[in-house]
This record gives C-alpha cells, structure tokens and sequence, in this order.
C-alpha cells in the first residue's frame, strides 16, 4: 500500500486528488493539506508517508523550501510537485532541493497516479516538457553549441544566464559555490569578448 500525502493549497483540486487517488486500489491518502505548514501540524508521529504530493506556490512556506523539511522528517518519504510552474529555474530548484519527480497540474488523473506508482517502484517522473528541459540541460551537444573555447561547465553557465537566473541562483542549480560561478562568468566575459550579463543574453540573439 502506497501511503500518500498532499499538499495543495485549491481546495477543489486538493479534494479531487484525494477522492481520485484514495480511491484508487493500492494507494491510501492519509494526509491532505493546503499548506506546508498546516501539513506539519497535522502530520503525527504514527503518520509514515512513502510519497507527498506537493505544489510549490503555496501560502506561506513553498512547496520548494517544504522539501528539505519533508526529507528530515522521513527521509525514505519520497516527494513529488504538481504545479503550474514549468520554468527551468523552478525545475532544478525542486531537483535540488530533494524532489524526485515533477509534473505539471494539466497532467491526467489517471497519469498522475501511474507518477505515484512509478515513484513509488523508483522511478523519477516527469512531465514530458519537463523532462526535455532537464535533458536539453545535460546534453553536453546542446552546450558545446555555444562555443568551441567554452568549457562544458562554462557553457551550461552561459545557458542560465540565458534563462535569466542570478549568480546564487546558478550556483544552486550547479551545487558550486557563488565564488566559483563568479570565477567563471569573467572567463566566460573574456572568451565572448562581452563585458555584461546584457552583452551576453543580447548575443544569443544575433
């Protein structure tokens, strides 16, 4: 039996995720909240949740910053977002928060809980858009396309700040330090002969 939990803070598609996927025969939805905090509060010590279910705009705490406090608690506890948010930012902040899989609120009934499933068997789903997203990320062809005299780790750099994210937040995304994401944006500024993040982004468009 797969024990669930949710976190969505729209009562109506809360209610229907807990009617659809409760009813369904192998899962057992034992905590349904709108909120990460109200999640906590109602979540007693002989509640074992195996999967949650979670949005990332949420009152109060994200579904994002709700990740790493799910995993202290039961770090076993599998987590995956249901959300309208399907920028890449958000997508590697969930990935590296601790979430397993991520997909998108549009996604049928009957697939989320082929996800849930899946997730709970050790697979990682995602919605297909989002999974381009992730391997186009990875794909060292796709970074390599930018420049020959950048580096791999360069050229993903160059490909965030495409995107529009900050320095902190490209060093999340890669697990280095804002030092080292500095360290490489001025060799990046060296190489492409740009002087600015403006420079750069307006050079992709040329």
């Amino acid at each position: 039996m797969i024990r669930l939990g949710i976190i969505e803070d729209d009562d109506e598609i809360r209610c229907m995720l807990d009617r659809y996927l409760g009813n369904q025969p192998g899962i057992s939805v034992l905590l349904s909240e709108p909120s990460i905090e109200s999640f906590f509060e109602h979540w007693g010590e002989a509640v074992f949740l195996d999967i949650v279910l979670s949005d990332i705009g949420l009152p109060g705490e994200s579904g994002i910053k709700g990740i790493p406090r799910i995993k202290r608690r039961a770090p076993k506890c599998a987590v995956m977002m249901l959300t309208v948010y399907d920028d890449a930012s958000r997508i590697f902040q969930a990935l590296c928060n601790g979430a397993t899989g991520y997909l998108l609120k549009q996604t049928p009934l009957p697939q989320i809980k082929e996800a849930v499933t899946s997730l709970y068997e050790g697979g990682a789903p995602m919605s297909p858009g989002i999974a381009r997203k992730v391997v186009e990320y990875f794909n060292p062809k796709n970074a390599s396309q930018l420049s020959d005299n950048l580096t791999p780790r360069e050229s993903q750099i160059v490909l965030a700040i495409e995107e529009g994210l900050t320095n902190k937040e490209v060093a999340i995304r890669m697990d280095i330090s804002l030092e080292t994401v500095k360290y490489h944006i001025k060799n990046i500024y060296e190489k492409l002969q740009v002087s600015s993040r403006h420079a750069l982004i307006s050079r992709k468009y040329r």
